[in-house]
């Protein structure tokens, strides 16, 4: 083991003197082979970055594999390292976690801004199913701050944006504010300098007379606490610099004004012992009105914990208090990462209520296509403080600050939302556009005659889970009148770039760009356009290219001949019922699988159906090869019976080629000349500049289909010819 790894590893067995050593030896090696020869912006060895992560991971306690993927996050990326090779190496575990932080780096984008929104949606999709993808991605982000300065200015001040918006609020989110804070302080150092490092001057003048302050406040709590005999851990804490300029700046504040610069934390065992400790605290010093805050009661969306109370001292400067048990410290310091730290006291309900903003997240992320839209709702979601109010059964329900009655309604259900016609805040009537404020008692009033939401609901509604079902609700809503609206104002725009709207908008190709943006139909895609959720540009540039493509493929003179000769080839295609033989078995209905379609030769079984007889796949089939054991005993021995018969059976193949004039054309000259049938072709242009065929054919027997396969894989451009659903 060389120097470095030895250090390494033994830094780790600190932290937790039961890792697997072998597999982060392992992982380390891999990772040093990878990226050899590969340097920083700062010259050192590129290892040294994911070394690093893979500390900060440790740091909060995370598991062997996190820690691996933490090693590996950058291998496939940046190296011919790839995800098959990790999941072979490491396991499929790892495998999802290092692919959930890898970038979409092969993908062409229009703007920066939908290339971060694609990353994000990639990530949260990953996080949805292992949130250690978040985790690990902090850790990544939180070195390349430390290391920023090696950037050019332009690149810092972007990271550092990206951070303040996106990053350190997830790491709050998760609750994880050892990393929250040191990212906030970073990017602050970076986009105002002149600011922060006039915030540090200012805070270092009065450090020792606010230390001093401190040990007195602390020793008299000392001295209160020996009379109730109760064991805990005092210690005075800092609040870090970016709380503090964001206080100074958006509400106006001196720095002598801002009451927690310093606090006591007081760390007890039970939260008994909380409520104790504060007795105690507000016998000693007189607290200030408004200033109390019980965490423990109602935690924060994050499970944050603790009680926060604001106390006169002797010299008429207020401090802070915090009172907390230890598990509520460790949720607080390391959030969701403590349920890795602390598996044996970790909650699973616990875990799903830190997640339900995630689930929340993917939810109206579906409905989303614009990547401007996305990222502005991301930030609001994750931007909003919190705001706390009760329904009229004494429920809690927690909403972005700034929220209204729609919100609340429809935080409850869709169909209170809908039905809203307004709402009583502490008994009193308030139009749907209230407000809402900490601790207020909320009746939304509902109607069944309720005409429903209208499209100035998404200015009244501040939370994405209203504004989501508001938007699902218009989209139902007059869905023909829609549709007609988004088809007017796609052809208008396309007239306006000089083309002829029906030749240039074909059903065909609207119907592969509704599938390239995520939508069911194209109907779906004209009632987005309709209300503004895709940008018409787009689907026009879209248009353009598929229009230039097809003008590319048009088929030539005499082609039109040729698949009309093709098709009036056509044999007299028998079916199944005598072809396929059932040992001591007559009259049973039988019908050949469409998901493999056998031909003569192929190796065959028999599928007993519910009522509808016997169904013949090839041996090979998929939806065979991974039938459930519990199936496997419908499962019958079958033969072919075709000795001296003559007839054709459809059978699929794909062909894989580049993209050029004339492909179809040759296709369908070799498909005559081995007087094959075509009798179905789908094709489908990808974004490589190849294409992928799906022909249905007309076949005899498997020779005839060998013969099919070696002839099409010699023409010109072909890459790949082959059976479709074969293993």
């Amino acid at each position: 083991m060389d120097d470095k790894l030895e250090v390494f590893v033994g830094d780790l067995l600190d932290i937790n003197p039961n890792i697997d050593v072998g597999l982060i030896e392992k992982a380390y090696k891999t990772a040093e082979q990878m990226h050899e020869g590969q340097l920083r912006k700062s010259g050192e060895a590129y290892l040294v970055h994911p070394v690093e992560v893979a500390k900060i991971l440790a740091d909060l306690g995370m598991d062997e594999r996190t820690i691996v993927a933490g090693l590996l996050h950058d291998a496939v990326e940046d190296t011919p390292y790839s995800i098959e090779d990790v999941k072979n190496d490491f396991g499929a575990e790892v495998a999802l976690l290092v692919g959930g932080v890898t970038k979409l780096g092969s993908l062409v984008f229009e703007s920066r801004e939908e290339r971060q929104a694609e990353n994000l949606r990639k990530m949260f999709l990953a996080m949805s199913k292992d949130i250690r993808v978040l985790i690990i991605k902090l850790a990544d982000r939180l070195h390349n701050l430390r290391t920023i300065n090696y950037m050019n200015e332009d690149q810092i001040l972007d990271k550092c944006r990206e951070t303040l918006e996106i990053y350190a609020p997830l790491a709050s989110r998760l609750g994880i504010y050892a990393i929250k804070f040191e990212l906030e302080d970073i990017a602050l150092k970076h986009l105002d300098p002149t600011s922060y490092y006039k915030l540090v001057a200012e805070v270092k003048i009065k450090r020792d007379e606010r230390r001093t302050s401190i040990d007195k406040v602390i020793a008299e709590i000392e001295d209160a606490l020996k009379d109730i005999h109760i064991e805990y851990e005092i210690t005075g804490r800092s609040k870090h610099f970016y709380s503090i300029y964001n206080k100074m700046k958006y509400q106006h504040k001196q720095l002598e004004e801002i009451f927690d610069l310093t606090a006591v934390r007081i760390i007890v065992d039970t939260v008994k012992d909380c409520y104790a400790v504060l007795g105690v605290v507000h016998t000693l010093w007189k607290p200030i009105p408004g200033r109390f805050k019980d965490y423990i009661a109602m935690p924060k969306p994050n499970l944050y914990q603790s009680l926060h109370t604001t106390v006169i001292g002797e010299t008429g400067q207020p401090f802070e208090i915090q009172i907390r048990t230890w598990d509520m410290h460790r949720v607080a310091e390391y959030g969701i990462a403590a349920h890795w730290k602390y598996k044996e006291g970790a909650s699973g309900n616990q875990e799903e209520v830190k997640l339900a903003w995630l689930r929340q997240t993917l939810e109206w992320n579906q409905d989303m296509n614009d990547p401007r839209e996305f990222m502005e709702t991301l930030k609001m979601d994750l931007f909003s403080n919190q705001v706390f109010v009760f329904t009229p059964k004494g429920d809690v329900m927690e909403l972005p600050a700034g929220s209204t009655p729609l919100d609340f309604a429809f935080k409850i259900h869709t169909d209170v939302g809908v039905k809203c016609v307004g709402a009583k805040v502490n008994g009193k009537m308030v139009s749907i556009d209230y407000v809402l404020e900490n601790g207020e008692i909320v009746d939304i009033l509902t109607s069944n005659n309720s005409r429903g939401p209208s499209i100035d609901w998404l200015q009244i509604a501040k939370s994405s889970n209203a504004r989501s079902k508001i938007r699902q609700w218009l989209k139902r809503q007059d869905k023909s009148q829609n549709i007609d609206k988004g088809k007017e104002m796609l052809e208008k725009a396309v007239k306006r770039k000089g083309y002829d709207a029906h030749e240039f908008i074909r059903n065909a190709w609207m119907s592969r760009i509704a599938k390239h943006m995520n939508f069911a139909s194209v109907e779906d895609l004209y009632m987005s356009i309709s209300y503004g959720g895709v940008l018409i540009s787009k689907v026009v540039g879209r248009l353009q290219d598929l229009y230039d493509v097809e003008k590319d493929k048009e088929i030539k003179p005499g082609d039109e001949e040729l698949i009309e000769k093709a098709n009036k080839k056509k044999t007299v295609s028998k079916g199944p019922q005598g072809d396929v033989r059932v040992a001591g078995v007559d009259n049973l209905l039988i019908h050949l699988g469409k998901c493999c379609s056998p031909v003569p030769g192929d190796e065959i079984i028999g599928f007993t159906t519910k009522g509808r007889g016997l169904t013949v796949h090839r041996k090979d089939c998929t939806n065979i090869v991974n039938l459930p054991e519990s199936e496997r005993g419908r499962l019958i021995e079958v033969e072919w019976n075709i000795s001296d018969k003559e007839g054709t059976y459809d059978a699929e193949i794909y062909i894989q080629s580049s993209d050029r004039k004339g492909l179809f054309s040759d296709i369908s000259r070799r498909c005559v000349d081995m007087d094959v049938n075509i009798s179905g072709v789908n094709l489908r242009t990808n974004t490589d500049d190849t294409v992928t065929i799906l022909m249905t054919l007309s076949i005899a027997n498997t020779s005839q289909m060998e013969k099919v396969l070696r002839t099409l894989r010699q023409i010109e451009s072909v890459t790949d010819v082959y059976r479709a659903r074969t293993l």
